[in-house]
């Protein structure tokens, strides 16, 4: 598998277990599933999509989902970047770049104005890779964060 074989798609019903799945994998290594995470894997429709916001995909050359990323619409073109996962096997060949590039894509079609993200210090390649396109650390998280997990607020800053 190589970066051009992969595909980013948008969500279509059959990647639903794709997106818990992969979800779940990085979560019960790092942290413990909270009760909002299994609302929203098991459930992306209701969640994340019925409220306008998004679901992607990467998809390898057997057709089987390597990654997913989500954009929860938190309020008027405020997008909150989330559940952003690549399969232990397709880390380091670039497909968190595609994954990314495709959210910000999404996110500036929809007319975005603010694109946030939650994370932890634990997580060091994530972090490098939000930090290389253009995401940057916010002393305090958002009034209302999601996870207890949390200990990294940043905001998307790209270049002019």
């Amino acid at each position: 598998m190589t970066q051009a074989s992969v595909r980013i798609v948008e969500y279509a019903p059959r990647w639903r277990e794709d997106f818990e799945r992969l979800n779940l994998e990085w979560l019960e290594r790092w942290f413990t599933v909270e009760p909002i995470d299994r609302e929203v894997l098991g459930d992306p429709e209701r969640h994340i999509i019925a409220s306008g916001g998004h679901v992607l995909f990467a998809i390898d050359d057997h057709d089987h989902a390597i990654g997913t990323v989500a954009l929860k619409l938190e309020s008027d073109g405020v997008f909150e970047l989330t559940k952003m996962v690549v399969a232990p096997e397709a880390r380091g060949l670039g497909v968190g770049r595609k994954l990314m590039d495709g959210a910000i894509d999404v996110f500036r079609a929809r007319g975005g104005t603010e694109l946030f993200l939650e994370s932890s210090t634990k997580l060091g390649p994530a972090l490098a890779l939000y930090e290389s396109v253009g995401f940057r650390h916010h002393p305090a998280p958002r009034p209302g964060s999601h996870y207890a997990r949390a200990d990294v607020y940043m905001v998307w800053e790209p270049s002019a």
